[in-house]
């Protein structure tokens, strides 16, 4: 392995990505606009570090099957995730997919390049307040709805806050029809809500990077 990828869609963040991690020593360095290419990238160079976006314009948080893909392709790779989205929910299902990061896309430069380094030696990193937001999470008596939500059942509902249709999302996803109907079905059944207007209010604040269990009359939130 050899390298390191970054898979961005807005350029702009792409070259301030790239400026910092030439920064942090290194040389060989690829790009990747879009999940899809960003794959082919990793399975024709396998880098010793990729550096991927969680949400892609259209596409939810498709960053999150891409972490699931190059780690099930290889089981060695070592992944820092971005994203603006604190919530911790998301943040443990990134983690749980496959990514050895996490960090901020508004975190200083020399934490970012502290948060490369970590992960490029192999080790996990979180920001400390991220990594607090966690522990308290899993530590809370009372679990709240979001907690619960497979990586999955995230992409779906932020993608049904985009207007996508069960088919449209069916397709992004690469999942069966069936598949979107049942997830939906369990979606609500977590949330204690009857009807699609439900799940895209909730969506709504995964889209906008608020913890879900703040706009749900959670208990505790």
């Amino acid at each position: 392995m050899t390298g390191v990828l970054i898979v961005d869609d807005h350029p702009i963040v792409l070259q301030g990505f790239r400026r910092m991690v030439e920064d942090a020593g290194v040389e060989m360095i690829f790009e990747a606009g879009d999940p899809v290419s960003g794959y082919r990238l990793f399975h024709r160079i396998r880098p010793q570090v990729s550096v991927v976006d969680l949400a892609f314009r259209g596409s939810g948080l498709a960053g999150l099957s891409l972490i699931r893909r190059m780690r099930a392709l290889e089981p060695r790779a070592r992944i820092l995730a971005l994203s603006l989205n604190r919530d911790p929910v998301i943040v443990a299902r990134t983690l749980q997919v496959g990514a050895t990061g996490y960090a901020l896309k508004d975190m200083p430069a020399d934490a970012f390049v502290e948060a490369f380094k970590a992960v490029s030696e192999g080790r996990n990193y979180l920001p400390h307040a991220i990594a607090q937001d966690i522990a308290l999470l899993h530590a809370a008596p009372c679990q709240p709805p979001a907690a619960e939500l497979t990586a999955r059942e995230i992409q779906i509902l932020i993608l049904l806050g985009e207007g996508k249709t069960y088919q449209g999302i069916a397709d992004i996803l690469t999942i069966g029809y069936r598949s979107v109907v049942n997830a939906c079905a369990a979606l609500r059944g977590k949330f204690r809500v009857s009807t699609q207007a439900d799940l895209v209010r909730i969506s709504l604040d995964y889209r906008h990077d608020r913890p879900v269990r703040r706009s749900v009359g959670l208990h505790g939130a």
